[in-house]
């Protein structure tokens, strides 16, 4: 019997907004602006207002400059070469699949630190860090009780026992 496929099926994104983009990559705009003035292979379309559109595999070429620039520390000449190098071997594509698969981990490393540390307590709730002990939980002391010398605390009335009716 042929198994049915689920037909609210979630629609993948086939374009993104700079916004998107700098959302997805950690990235702000004034820097994806610049890579695209200095890697040819980094050139949104554009829409009718103007507004650059990204294609999911700009997206992926985006990580690949971002991880050849920040992690594996190329210059902006040293990363150019790289990417024609691997678009001449044709070895383009996965670069940029394996730069997302590696950004995709890390972003996972940073998220489970930033629970761990709300977890422990050394991070407030809601706070970004890739180093938790960075940042301390603000903790409110309680004001010690001060009663004046003739006041009492008086003792809390007993309970009453209630009768149970059927």
């Amino acid at each position: 019997m042929p198994r049915a496929r689920a037909s609210a099926a979630e629609p993948v994104q086939e374009f993104f907004s700079i916004g998107e983009v700098c959302q997805l990559t950690d990235l702000k705009p004034h820097v994806l602006r610049y890579w695209e003035s200095q890697f040819r292979i980094l050139s949104p379309a554009k829409n009718r207002s103007g507004n650059r559109v990204y294609a999911r595999r700009e997206v992926e070429l985006v990580l690949l400059v971002k991880h050849l620039l920040y992690t594996e520390k190329f210059t902006i000449d040293g990363a150019r070469q790289r990417l024609e190098q691997q678009k001449r071997s044709g070895e383009l594509r996965a670069a940029a699949r394996s730069a997302l698969a590696a950004e995709t981990i890390a972003l996972m490393e940073r998220e489970l630190r930033d629970i761990v540390g709300v977890l422990d307590g050394h991070v407030a709730p809601g706070t970004r860090t890739s180093d938790p002990s960075r940042v301390p939980v603000p903790r409110a002391e309680p004001a010690p009780l001060e009663l004046e010398e003739d006041e009492a605390l008086e003792p809390l009335p007993e309970p009453e026992e209630s009768t149970a009716r059927s």
